[in-house]
């Protein structure tokens, strides 16, 4: 599932692309792709039409875009979602679920083999919309507060790779991200997070910071073809990982056979020389 970086690098594509730009018309080729929009595919075309973005925000995994009828139009791209900007008339994708067309004759593609993802439109309530206002701020957001997440860290009797993964306190930190800030913190994924006191907390999330910033500088992680930026480019970061997927190879820290355990039903990668 594309990730923090991965999202926010869509974002930023589309705001360079689209920012100012009017919609002439709207397409949905699959209900699964507006299944959330409880007035329907008609309705989430035509509320589109003619509206302008004026702008893009992000939240964890969700990107959305701000419309100047007071609206935003929110995409959470799931398990294979994607969204290809198109400058040139060609053959739809065979996986086009919604395809947006512009009056500059440019389009947006909302393209997704499995079908988790989705688009829907939502009031906002200080720029923010309402559909995702019960997610947690992630890191890089102006309502995040260390201190407040340390805290709550603190405070889980639950092992600190759930407890990364839980979207209620912190956004956007997936198995990938929260594998590589564990390994950079030194600290066990199964270690309660109860039992780290507040200075390996802090450093902890401050890895946590760093990692997700170094991904979305090289456009995020590609391991297959689900995920692209908007121009179809894969995205860098897997060159650097240090711990996820490294099952059986040396730590390249202390040297130590990196190992694999399944945690709350994801795989976590850790080395058990120096994440004790």
């Amino acid at each position: 599932m594309p990730e923090l970086p991965e999202v926010e690098t869509v974002r930023q594509g589309v705001a360079r692309a689209f920012v100012g730009a009017e919609f002439a018309q709207v397409t949905v080729h699959h209900p699964r792709a507006v299944r959330k929009q409880a007035e329907g595919a008609d309705y989430f075309s035509e509320v589109l039409k003619g509206a302008s973005i004026t702008g893009t925000g992000r939240r964890g995994k969700y990107l959305w875009l701000h419309l100047d009828n007071d609206q935003a139009l929110i995409c959470h791209l799931g398990m294979s979602g994607q969204l290809h900007v198109v400058t040139r008339p060609r053959s739809p994708h065979r996986h086009l679920r919604i395809r947006m067309s512009f009056r500059d004759e440019r389009q947006l593609w909302f393209v997704d083999q499995r079908t988790f993802g989705g688009m829907e439109l939502s009031e906002t309530s200080d720029g923010l919309p309402d559909r995702v206002s019960h997610i947690a701020p992630d890191v890089f957001d102006p309502a995040y507060s260390a201190s407040q997440a340390i805290e709550r860290l603190r405070a889980k009797n639950s092992d600190v790779k759930r407890v990364l993964l839980d979207q209620s306190w912190v956004s956007g930190i997936g198995n990938i991200y929260a594998d590589e800030a564990l390994w950079r913190s030194g600290v066990s994924p199964t270690r309660q997070g109860r039992d780290i006191n507040s200075t390996k907390a802090k450093e902890l999330l401050r890895h946590t910071t760093d990692v997700l910033s170094e991904a979305i500088a090289v456009g995020g992680t590609s391991f297959d073809e689900l995920y692209v930026n908007v121009n179809g480019e894969s995205g860098y970061f897997e060159r650097s990982l240090s711990a996820y997927g490294r099952e059986g190879l040396p730590c390249k820290r202390c040297d130590t056979r990196m190992r694999k355990k399944v945690i709350g039903g994801r795989a976590s990668h850790y080395c058990p020389g120096c994440q004790r």
